[in-house]
Formats: C-alpha cells, sequence, structure tokens
C-alpha cells in the first residue's frame, strides 16, 4: 500500500553574549511534534566564527532529535497492537 506524507522541520538558532549557540529543532508530523536541542560553546582562546558554532549546535539538536525519534519508534514497535477481527 503506497504511503507519502511530509514532514516539517524548524530550526531556531540563539546566541548568548557568553558565546554559547543554542539550537532548537522541532519535528511536525501533522499528528505530533518532536524537539530536539543542541549547544555549542567557544572556547575563550578560539576566533570567534558564528557559523560554526551554528553548526555545532544545529547537529547536535538535530542528532538529539534522531533519537528521541528512534526511541519513539522503537516504543511504537513494542506496543501491543489491537487487531480488528471482523
Amino acid at each position: 500500500m503506497p504511503h507519502t506524507t511530509e514532514w516539517t522541520m524548524r530550526l531556531h538558532l540563539f546566541e548568548d553574549d557568553d558565546g554559547t549557540t543554542r539550537a532548537h529543532v522541532v519535528l511536525d508530523t501533522g499528528t505530533t511534534a518532536l524537539t530536539g536541542r543542541g549547544t555549542a560553546h567557544c572556547h575563550p582562546a578560539d576566533v570567534y566564527v558564528p557559523e560554526i558554532g551554528d553548526e555545532l549546535a544545529a547537529g547536535r539538536a538535530v542528532e538529539n532529535l534522531a533519537r528521541r525519534l528512534l526511541n519513539t519508534a522503537e516504543r511504537d514497535i513494542e506496543a501491543p497492537r489491537i487487531v480488528n477481527t471482523g
């Protein structure tokens, strides 16, 4: 049975004055929303490059979201199903 759907993902990046970048990603499936979070910290001795902090924080948030999505799928697989027998 063919199945096509579209999920939407939004990624928000926030940078603090202390060089910390925070990322918050939201996956909207149309019936539920899952979130992931990630952070990156600029070492005081490093050259300040905002794009690197964005990439690290975003990557960590997406990785966190992926783990949550896989955990949700595993729980759904293990959940008892009600079978309609007629």
